[in-house]
């Protein structure tokens, strides 16, 4: 049973991080604030995503 819910943990984790790293190239931001955010986002997957979510670039 552990081991469903963990994949399916992941698995949100993974679906809510490629919509974060879309709205990041679809906002105004610069390109390198950009960058910044990808590689957040791609390195501490839960907590990037948080960050992003609370004071990332908003999308057009």
């Amino acid at each position: 049973m552990g081991i469903e819910v963990s994949g399916l943990l992941g698995l949100l984790v993974l679906i809510a991080d490629i919509w974060a790293i879309v709205n990041v190239f679809q906002s105004r931001a610069g390109t390198g604030s950009k960058v910044l955010w990808v590689v957040l986002i791609l390195v501490l997957p839960v907590v990037g995503f948080i960050l992003w979510l609370l004071l990332g670039p908003k999308s057009t």
